[in-house]
């Protein structure tokens, strides 16, 4: 089976960490007035895709200054798995933050045709600066590990046949399942584009749909409907509670994406009772993966593993 992974796609401004910028001096001797620039996270990851000129990576600094500030940007050998010049250039060894301004970027071409499509190709980069630049509290931040995988076209019908359900929700609250992995299948609505129904889902005799938006190759998003019936609450909890259904949709705090290219979907689902549309509780938000595979793999797994 495929890995579990997760795209941690995190933007980080500048002020997110609460210092107020009063100058560039070239005094550092207190929060209020220092001057630190760093990468905005310690993970990037990226999603190539064919006709992009390049990804970006940022750049913050916690001041503004009325001068353009220039730093080197190198490529750490350590911890990298894919090849500067084949599977990835960067457009530049330096960076720009420009007089006014707390942020840039690294501008990175990431060759598509290079990348295989289970590739997980990484690198890490380190900004080049003067050590005063370097925040103490922070210093795993002047380098950043690089992510990138490969988009592919989206293609409905690649998310339409048997599909491995693993499940958070299912390892907290199995009901009668047996384990917390579930083969299902999955089908495309015969109405909604770009959407397909998972029958018996998370529980038998319970089906609920997945919408996949293609539009932007780079954020593969996917989406559920609101007050979708998962299972009646007495199944999950061995008590009713509310109306004696328990609702799922997509979670409000992490969003959910689609590969194209492996056929899995990472799907973070928020689960709740209700009881006549009045809120009884949350349940939790629960993280899933959705793995498409063979009907011949369905068919060894149904056989050798009783799935």
């Amino acid at each position: 089976m495929k890995k579990m992974i997760k795209y941690i796609l995190t933007a980080i401004s500048a002020l997110a960490f609460g210092f107020v910028a009063t100058s560039c001096d070239e005094e550092y001797t207190t929060y209020s007035d220092a001057e630190y620039v760093m990468f905005a996270d310690t993970l990037s990851t990226h999603m190539v895709v064919s006709d992009a000129e390049y990804f970006s990576v940022p750049v913050a600094s916690t001041v503004a200054c009325d001068y353009d500030r220039t730093f080197g940007v190198e490529v750490i050998d350590r911890g990298s798995n894919a090849i500067e010049g084949k599977h990835y250039r960067l457009l530049s060894n330096t960076v720009t933050i420009p007089a006014g301004k707390q942020a840039t970027e690294v501008k990175i071409k990431g060759f598509y045709d290079q990348i295989e499509a289970t590739d997980s190709l990484g690198f890490v980069l380190r900004l080049v600066m003067p050590e005063q630049l370097e925040w103490d509290l922070y210093k795993e931040y002047n380098q950043t590990k690089v992510v990138m995988y490969k988009a592919c076209p989206f293609d409905i019908n690649n998310f339409v046949g048997p599909c491995i359900l693993t499940s958070l929700l299912l390892y907290s609250y199995p009901g009668e399942n047996m384990s917390y992995q579930r083969l299902i299948r999955s089908e495309r609505h015969p109405s909604e584009e770009n959407m397909v129904i998972l029958r018996n889902a998370f529980f038998d005799g319970y089906d609920v749909t997945l919408t996949f938006d293609p539009a932007d190759p780079a954020r593969p998003l996917v989406t559920m409907d609101k007050d979708q019936v998962l299972s009646d609450s007495g199944s999950i909890f061995g008590m009713i509670h509310g109306d004696n259904k328990v609702l799922v949709t997509h979670s409000p705090y992490n969003p959910s994406y689609f590969n194209a290219c492996q056929r899995f979907v990472e799907l973070w689902i928020y689960v709740y009772v209700e009881n006549l549309g009045a809120s009884v509780g949350t349940v939790g938000n629960f993280y899933n993966i959705l793995e498409w595979i063979s009907e011949e793999e369905a068919d060894r797994l149904e056989r050798e593993e009783g799935m």
